[in-house]
């Protein structure tokens, strides 16, 4: 194989720590990539670019894409509120920011070859290549993928093995679940889970156990202007940096634990464990403004746009224009989406207890249930005309 210089999205797991390793013994020169997209701490990106140059990247290259991620998935997931079958947030959607950002370096570098360590086995292989092809005349190179034509049996235990034979370790934890760490939140597979039996308590990543839940109750403020939010509890905050706290407050509480089991993009049934207590939050504050200040019928389409746009970013068509065109009028539904939300939790559950808002969609003289500006003629007229095609309908088939 004639040497090449090769882009590697670099998480340092398992799979592109073996992915590293096999590319350099054949000769390679290798440009690790580790795309910042949050949930891990300053030591933890130390040891990956400590990993990845015990394993023999000729340069290493630590990227943030925080803000990136908060932009471009972010803000459309909560406008929508997307998710897969009603239950997974999609918290994938970093693969197609973290491909972009090497394929950007790939130009840099003057190469067209960029590699990752997907499997011919799940979601993630489309949408890391239907990106790559989406954005451009690249080559990829996917070592875990073409293993699999060489190797029966279990790849993650081939891996191991090979990795170990070459005086490499890696963490027990890793060694049992596939984990998947980010700004949005976590995902767990593998063992017990993949078994689809009850995930035990080392599969918990950042949501506490009911025993560790603090004694007072959490009550927080969350500020949107046009369906972002800009502040928590009073506190101007860039988006990824709110998002983070969420995450750790929300944690803390048991919030955001779940299990999703879907049906992948190559016919099988997947199963995970996530985690995504920022994620939640946002979505239950969004909604609960949302819902004041849209129209009735804005909010009944909302349903429809979130269908459609939880399949295409799950899917892997993230560039795919029809995307774009449904973010274009998610956006505009975002205009009134003005105001403060109160979350409040005691654990284990959340509930958004406050609205305030100048656009609240109210009548100052009618309140549901309580008092109305029409007379009780006008609502026998509403009731009579509203319902006049069940009542005839019924009406003729009783007379047959």
């Amino acid at each position: 194989m004639n040497k090449k210089t090769i882009v590697l999205a670099f998480s340092g797991g398992l799979d592109t720590s073996y992915c590293l390793y096999q590319l350099t013994q054949h000769g390679h020169d290798v440009h690790t990539v580790f795309v910042n997209a949050g949930g891990v701490s300053v030591e933890e990106i130390q040891a990956i670019e400590n990993r990845a140059a015990t394993l023999g990247s000729k340069q290493h290259h630590t990227i943030n894409a925080q803000q990136a991620i908060w932009d471009e998935f972010v803000k459309p997931l909560i406008w929508s509120k997307a998710k897969m079958r009603d239950e997974y947030p999609l918290l994938c959607s970093d693969r197609y920011v973290i491909v972009k950002l090497c394929l950007q370096l790939c130009d840099d570098l003057n190469t067209v070859y960029f590699a990752h360590g997907c499997t011919a086995m799940g979601n993630d292989q489309f949408r890391f290549d239907q990106t790559v092809h989406s954005l451009g005349d690249y080559q990829i190179i996917a070592p875990i993928r073409d293993l699999q034509a060489e190797v029966t049996g279990n790849i993650r235990d081939h891996e191991l093995h090979v990795l170990k034979a070459a005086g490499f370790e890696t963490s027990s934890q890793h060694q049992k679940y596939s984990i998947n760490e980010n700004m949005l939140g976590v995902t767990v597979s593998g063992s017990e889970i993949d078994q689809f039996q009850a995930p035990t308590a080392d599969s918990l990543c950042w949501v506490k156990p009911k025993n560790a839940w603090p004694d007072l109750p959490l009550t927080m403020q969350v500020e949107f202007n046009q369906g972002v939010a800009t502040h928590l509890n009073g506190e101007a905050l860039a988006g990824p940096d709110l998002l983070q706290q969420l995450n750790q407050q929300l944690a803390n509480y048991g919030i955001g634990r779940h299990i999703y089991t879907g049906d992948v993009s190559i016919g099988l049934k997947g199963r995970i464990a996530f985690e995504c207590p920022g994620i939640d939050g946002l979505m239950q504050a969004h909604k609960a403004l949302e819902d004041l200040v849209n129209s009735k019928l804005q909010n009944q389409f909302r349903a429809q746009m979130a269908e459609r746009w939880a399949e295409l970013v799950y899917q892997g068509f993230f560039y795919e224009p029809h995307k774009h065109d449904i973010e274009a009028y998610l956006n505009s539904s975002q205009s009134y989406v003005t105001g403060t939300v109160t979350l409040y939790t005691e654990g284990g559950s959340l509930l958004a207890t406050a609205v305030e808002s100048p656009y609240i969609v109210q009548d100052q003289k009618s309140v549901y249930a309580q008092s109305a500006n029409w007379s009780p003629e006008e609502a026998l007229g509403f009731i009579k005309l509203t319902g006049q095609s069940a009542t005839l309908v019924n009406q003729v088939r009783r007379a047959s």
